[in-house]
């Protein structure tokens, strides 16, 4: 659904290029391709496999627009990177399905539906060291009183690059999460209604540190436009989230492979 959305935008974009050689020198798009291997939701021991497709345009001017983060504007400076946008939150079926995270485990817990989602990122190099923080604030979505509250989710990173050479890069990350209490309640919690529909008792989450953990990334270039990656997630739950009924591993897992092509 993602790239029929990406669709029209990027024609138009072709269109207008073609009309300035000039500017379109400056104009950046990719895309990417690849297969991810991830729980089924945080806290599921079950796993699924499913595609992992996506694209990204970036305008001279420092919009973008980015099928994983949405529509928004960034900067980039010898050290300094910042980026503001307003996308679209995660989601959660209770139910089985191969292109939504989600469990038929969860079964009388309810969707939890994506809506929209405001979001701001900023990373610094402190000579090799990047220091780096994303806040996301997801709007209310009023049809479902247990899972529809908004929410606000903040990351603080910590990365640098471990090689690179003949066979490309790698670079390792460590990652600590937090959440609101309306954050944990929507993903880890289990409200009255919720366990009298499910097989889980009921469960109050409060505000506080989501999961800490770390990722390695290896990147190599195939030619000028092309790159393939791997990335390996490791996350493990912490109290608020990890004490939940419905997690079942707090030991998270994710591995994705796949090839981008920037043109």
């Amino acid at each position: 659904m993602r790239s029929n959305k990406l669709y029209l935008p990027l024609t138009s974009v072709c269109l207008l290029a073609a009309a300035n050689s000039a500017i379109a020198e400056d104009w950046q798009y990719s895309l990417k391709a690849g297969v991810s291997n991830a729980p089924r939701y945080s806290g599921s021991e079950e796993r699924m496999t499913g595609p992992d497709l996506g694209g990204r345009i970036i305008s001279p001017w420092g919009i973008f627009l980015d099928t994983g983060k949405g529509l928004g504007w960034h900067y980039e400076g010898s050290a300094a990177k910042f980026s503001a946008y307003v996308g679209a939150s995660g989601s959660r079926k209770d139910k089985n399905q191969t292109l939504h995270a989600g469990s038929k485990r969860l079964e009388g817990m309810g969707e939890i539906k994506a809506r929209p989602q405001l979001g701001v990122s900023a990373s610094y190099n402190l000579g090799g060291v990047i220091v780096g923080a994303t806040l996301e604030h997801a709007l209310k979505e009023n049809d479902h009183k247990d899972t529809g509250k908004a929410f606000t989710h903040l990351e603080l990173s910590l990365g640098t690059n471990l090689y690179k050479g003949h066979y490309g890069a790698v670079d390792a990350t460590l990652s600590s999460h937090f959440g609101d209490r309306h954050y944990l309640q929507t993903w880890y919690g289990v409200t009255t209604g919720q366990a009298a529909q499910s097989r889980f008792k009921e469960y109050n989450a409060g505000a506080g540190n989501i999961s800490n953990g770390m990722n390695l990334v290896w990147s190599l270039p195939i030619n000028e436009h092309t790159r393939f990656s791997t990335l390996l997630d490791v996350q493990y739950l912490a109290d608020e989230a990890g004490k939940s009924p419905i997690v079942e591993r707090r030991l998270q897992t994710s591995v994705m492979a796949g090839v981008e092509y920037t043109f």
